[in-house]
């Protein structure tokens, strides 16, 4: 199957425009109004009728940006805001034998020089989008695909219930496969080359990942202790080394932003009649700080005014298994942290001064020292990837991915894509209530 999607151009940014999301151009304003003008927008309706509307850029450090990101669906057509920003905020790559560590993002960056102009296979099937490195009047060219791709199967219900008209039971199914939008460039740093992709799922989830391929680095061979052998016999090892990637995520859940942050912890309290009981308890989040994941421990921003038809508060929940941990620093350790916003905050490690801004504010760890109150909060989200090379990874290397999804939690009173025959099944439907 095919799926039309309409072709752009967007204008590429320097690292100066993080601090604020200032329009692009102007333009009648849609039925979600986006600061942004068409080139610089991605609109596009799903085979089932969900819509996603988002600005997007190339940021010369970042790479790919997505801001003013709304949704809507066949059920919900109004669009609603989730995200005021998505990005990525730094990759850390230290090596295990302690001779060698990139802060890729600030060091060399995802966009700019970095960014790959798309070819061959990279958006096969998908619409690419055209840009610029920034400066003067730069030749414009392919560095945005944007494709919808299925994604399996969204949700299958087999419907058992007595028909007395033919004094028979009556078997109804509902089956629905479910697609993604999908945005995604290239960039090469080094010998590596990183797709950042955000998926768009039709169910108003997505998921943020970064893929690793190119090939091993032909300079970073050492011993058995820190390294793998690759080749013939039992010679070359190719160092092992991290991936710490941090994605900064600011969101404004219907446009209305304050969101709170909580954090939910399950335990074990006591026995039931047959096993054990458990029991979850709330904890507000209303200082800045690091977090890590436990045993059945999530994270949700909760919009403090806007509520689904049920009267459910709006929220997203944070789900991410904070992949492997690197203990060589700080900032690396938290699976999760949630800062106060602050222009000044761009990095989640080697963060840039400007000069009127703190010398002291380095790490996401150094954000959150004074503790402020969160009435704007930003999350920093990390997942750690440890490479141990293989002979697989020669060559090219197969990709890799790392990232974690956000997950609407109460944004509408059903699933959007429940089918009308399911659609006055909402809370309990128990006869005997």
């Amino acid at each position: 199957m095919t799926y039309r999607l309409f072709a752009g151009a967007a204008t590429l940014v320097t690292a100066a425009a993080l601090a604020a999301t200032a329009p692009v151009a102007a333009q009648a304003a849609p039925a979600a109004a986006t600061p942004c003008g068409a080139q610089a927008m991605v609109k596009e309706t799903l085979p089932n009728g969900t819509t996603w509307q988002a600005c997007w850029r190339i940021n010369d450090k970042a790479g790919l940006v997505l801001s003013n990101v709304f949704v809507s669906t066949k059920r919900y057509p109004e669009p609603v805001q989730v995200l005021d920003s998505i990005r990525l905020a730094q990759l850390n790559v230290p090596y295990d034998n302690g001779d060698t560590e990139y802060n890729d993002l600030t060091a060399i960056g995802m966009g700019s020089y970095g960014m790959e102009t798309l070819t061959g296979d990279d958006c096969k099937g998908g619409s690419i989008r055209l840009g610029s490195d920034g400066g003067g009047e730069p030749t414009q060219r392919n560095v945005l695909c944007v494709s919808a791709e299925p994604r399996g199967l969204a949700y299958r219900l087999h419907e058992q219930e007595w028909d007395d008209s033919k004094d028979e039971p009556k078997d109804t199914f509902y089956s629905q496969q479910g697609h993604d939008l999908v945005l995604r460039t290239i960039s090469k740093l080094g010998w590596y080359e990183y797709v950042t992709e955000y998926r768009l799922h039709d169910d108003g989830q997505i998921t943020a990942r970064l893929g690793a391929t190119g090939d091993l680095a032909p300079s970073e061979y050492s011993v058995a202790s820190n390294g793998w052998p690759i080749g013939k016999g039992a010679k070359d090892y190719s160092t092992m080394h991290y991936h710490n990637a941090f994605w900064r995520v600011d969101f404004n859940i219907a446009g209305k932003g304050g969101e709170k942050v909580e954090q939910y912890d399950t335990a074990t309290d006591g026995r039931g009649s047959m096993t054990a009981k458990l029991k979850t308890t709330k904890t507000a989040i209303v200082k800045e700080g690091t977090f890590s994941r436990v045993n059945q421990r999530w994270w949700r921003l909760v919009s403090p005014t806007s509520k689904n038809a049920d009267g459910h508060a709006r929220s997203y929940e944070v789900v991410t298994t904070g992949g492997d941990k690197y203990e060589g620093h700080p900032e690396t350790k938290p699976d999760i942290t949630f800062s106060q916003k602050n222009p000044c905050e761009k990095w989640a490690s080697d963060n840039a001064s400007d000069p009127e801004c703190p010398l002291d504010i380095q790490t996401v760890v150094d954000f959150v020292k004074n503790k402020e109150t969160l009435t704007d909060p930003v999350a920093w989200v990390r997942v750690g990837f440890h490479h141990v090379p293989r002979d697989e990874d020669q060559s090219p290397m197969p990709m890799h991915w790392q990232g974690f999804e956000l997950v609407p939690r109460d944004f509408t009173e059903m699933n959007p894509l429940t089918p009308d025959g399911r659609g006055g099944v909402n809370g309990n439907q128990s006869e005997t209530r």
